[in-house]
């Protein structure tokens, strides 16, 4: 574990000039540039909060404020959005990488990093807009916001060791890649985002709340923005583990595969 950390920190270089690379690159031939990192994210809180809060007049149950669906719609896609940069991304890092892999000496891990890096870079921007608009609305959490960090670090470790293991097994098995495109498109239309749990019926909401890890993990980012409340820790438990028992297995697949994976790119 300290010679990872130690590879890591060597390459520390590398892997923060491809995450400034990657970004500069999103937006080299756009008048605007940068700007549009600010622009989309602000485009869609807004757009979220005319149509729902006020032209919509859309109301959660149990819960009497203006912009209370609007917060929670967003809390839920912004966080949404995390989860499926860095899966997304992860499944197909070593494939979009080939010729780098093939041709410089690196630690492969360093790829997945660099995705997370790219993901915390948007997710960041978009996250700063989201709590502008909380504070400037009146609808700012308060020291509860603090709750939301042992939130995020889980869900990026269940994301990057979720990614990584697609992203080995997609190298060996296209398949895989091309399936999961598909499934995370149910994935996300069966987690409570863009509706709330407490309108369907109890078999199928203890079913979601029981079998699907990003469940809880929305409900934790709901809970904290809109209901200014802490999590219910203890519904985070399986996606806690749930992160560990992907994060080992991806560790010892790419470990075993790492060689492998090259002569198959």
């Amino acid at each position: 574990m300290k010679a990872f950390f130690f590879q890591i920190w060597n390459y520390r270089s590398f892997i923060l000039g491809s995450v400034k690379r990657e970004f500069q690159a999103k937006y080299r031939n756009s008048i605007l540039g940068a700007a549009w990192t600010v622009l989309n994210p602000l485009a869609m809180i807004v757009v979220y909060t005319v149509i729902f809060a006020q032209v919509m007049k859309t109301k959660l149950p149990g819960v009497d404020s203006t912009f209370a669906y609007s917060i929670y719609l967003c809390s839920g896609v912004l966080t949404w959005g995390l989860f499926a940069e860095i899966v997304g991304r992860g499944q197909i890092v070593f494939l979009e990488n080939a010729n780098l892999l093939k041709k410089l000496s690196f630690p492969r891990i360093c790829l997945p990093i660099i995705t997370v890096l790219n993901a915390g870079v948007n997710f960041g921007i978009v996250a700063s807009l989201f709590m502008a608009f909380l504070l400037f609305s009146g609808n700012f959490p308060g020291w509860v916001i603090f709750a939301a960090i042992p939130v995020i670090i889980l869900q990026v470790t269940f994301a990057i060791g979720l990614g990584v293991l697609l992203g080995v097994l997609n190298v060996f098995f296209r398949d895989v890649g091309q399936f999961f495109g598909i499934f995370i498109q149910f994935w996300f239309w069966f987690t409570p985002v863009v509706y709330s749990v407490n309108i369907l019926p109890e078999n199928i909401s203890k079913y979601i709340s029981y079998w699907n890890p990003m469940a809880p993990i929305v409900g934790a980012y709901q809970a904290i923005f809109v209901s200014s409340q802490l999590p219910q820790w203890g519904t985070l438990l399986i996606p806690l583990l749930l992160s560990i028992v992907f994060c080992v297995l991806a560790a010892r697949i790419f470990r075993k595969r790492a060689g492998e994976m090259v002569d198959e790119l």
